[in-house]
C-alpha cells in the first residue's frame, strides 16, 4: 500500500497474528510498564494506542490505534489505524462542518435568488469559495500525512518489535 496514492487520510491495515489475544496483550503491557524514550503506550480491554512522546510530538505527529479481535484460541486479527493527534482530526472535522454548512446554506439562497430573479452574485461566489476552502482543506490534511511518515514509519516498526517479541 502506497500511502501517496491513497484517497484517505487515515491509513488502516489488518493483519493475522498466530498468538492469542491475552499473550499478545500481555506483550504490550510489558512494553507499558517500561519506561521508552520514543512511545506511549495506553490499553483499554482489546483497544491500544501507541503514541509518539509529548517531548517529541510535533502538530502532525500521528498516532497508532489498534484493536485485537480473537479469530480463534490459537489466533488474532489487529486492525490498525494511523490517524492525526485527535484533537487536530476533531479540528478539521469541524472546520469541514463549516465549510458544508455554509456550502448548503448559500446553494438554498441561490436557488431563493434565482426563482426571486434576484442577483446571484455574492451566493454562486461563496458557494465557490467553499468549494476551494474544501479542497484546500483536503491537501492540507494530505501535507500533514506527509509530514508524518517518519513518525508513522517508527510507530509501525515499534508495533512490529513488540508483535515479534
Amino acid at each position: 500500500m502506497d500511502p501517496e496514492n491513497e484517497i484517505t487520510l487515515r491509513l488502516r491495515f489488518d493483519k493475522d497474528i498466530k498468538e492469542n489475544n491475552s499473550s499478545l496483550l500481555l506483550k504490550f503491557e510489558k512494553y507499558s510498564n517500561t519506561k521508552s524514550e520514543d512511545f506511549t503506550i495506553k490499553i483499554s480491554d482489546n483497544h491500544i494506542w501507541l503514541d509518539i512522546v509529548a517531548s517529541k510530538r510535533k502538530c502532525w505527529t500521528p498516532h497508532l490505534h489498534l484493536e485485537l479481535e480473537p479469530k480463534s484460541d490459537l489466533e488474532t486479527h489487529i486492525r490498525g489505524l494511523f490517524g492525526p493527534d485527535p484533537t487536530l482530526w476533531t479540528f478539521f472535522m469541524f472546520l469541514h462542518f463549516i465549510i458544508a454548512s455554509l456550502f448548503f446554506i448559500f446553494g438554498a439562497m441561490t436557488y431563493s435568488d434565482y426563482v426571486l430573479k434576484n442577483s446571484m452574485i455574492l451566493d454562486v461566489t461563496i458557494i465557490l469559495l467553499m468549494t476551494i476552502f474544501w479542497f484546500s482543506l483536503y491537501y492540507l490534511a494530505k501535507s500533514i500525512r506527509k509530514k508524518g511518515r517518519q513518525q508513522m514509519n517508527e510507530l509501525d516498526s515499534y508495533f512490529n518489535t513488540i508483535i515479534n517479541s
